[in-house]
């Protein structure tokens, strides 16, 4: 029979174990809940990646239970990676906005006259909405959205780039252009393909080449008031810092 000794003296050896177990479970619980969040995330990424393609596809009017269909799950369940409509909407626009930006980014760094840059990256954007006009046309349809603001105005974002590209073209450190310049330019673009894309009344060339003229002269009188006046025939070498 055990003595109130022995028990009190087994007690330090029986701790250890229960600290490990504790331990033990602390490490289960946590390597779980990591695995959740990844499969999550997945599933969450998987159901985007499907919206884009329906919205591609179909339109933005494109219900959720075609969404799930494409993701390959019960309806209800897109509803377990995301709070709402408008969350899922969130991603499909991240989503798209940074297919655009792949697009126009190669187009940033180019040798040109002002009129040739400007009218490679209109060229790059109008491409790419010939090919994704559903995608843009919700891409522009959130233009004044938060959700958009964050995906192509913010840091390493479009606006951001296009405003680097600016100073390296002008060799300038200072901010080239007001955000609200670029805002508006941004805006002009968008307006003019959209009504090519609804109109189709000339070609995506003969359109991209008027675009491009517009845009150009807001940037040159834009300039101008920065007190940088770019030669138009003058090719521009970009400088990209280290």
């Amino acid at each position: 029979m055990r003595t109130r000794e022995s028990l009190v003296s087994s007690t330090p050896h029986r701790l250890p174990l229960v600290v490990e177990v504790g331990r033990w479970v602390d490490s289960t619980v946590r390597r779980r809940s990591s695995r959740d969040d990844q499969v999550r995330a997945r599933r969450r990424q998987q159901v985007a990646s499907a919206a884009l393609q329906v919205v591609d596809e179909a339109g933005v009017g494109a219900g959720t239970a075609l969404i799930a269909e494409r993701a390959g799950i019960p309806r209800p369940h897109v509803y377990r990676y995301f709070s709402s409509r408008e969350d899922l909407d969130d991603d499909v626009v991240r989503l798209a906005a940074q297919d655009l930006i792949a697009c126009v980014r190669p187009h940033l760094t180019r040798r040109g006259t002002p009129s040739q840059v400007v009218e490679g990256l209109v060229h790059a954007c109008a491409t790419w909405a010939d090919v994704h006009p559903h995608l843009f046309r919700f891409l522009a349809a959130r233009g004044q959205s938060r959700t958009l603001h964050r995906a192509r105005m913010g840091r390493s974002r479009l606006l951001d780039e296009i405003a680097a590209a600016a100073r390296g073209y002008t060799n300038s450190a200072e901010e080239t252009f007001p955000e609200g310049i670029l805002v508006g330019v941004m805006g002009m673009v968008d307006a003019t393909i959209i009504w090519w894309l609804d109109q189709r009344d000339e070609t995506l060339e003969v359109m991209v080449g008027r675009l491009s003229r517009h845009v150009t002269l807001v940037l040159h009188d834009a300039l101008a008031a920065h007190g940088i006046d770019l030669d138009p025939a003058v090719e521009l070498e970009p400088f990209i810092g280290g």
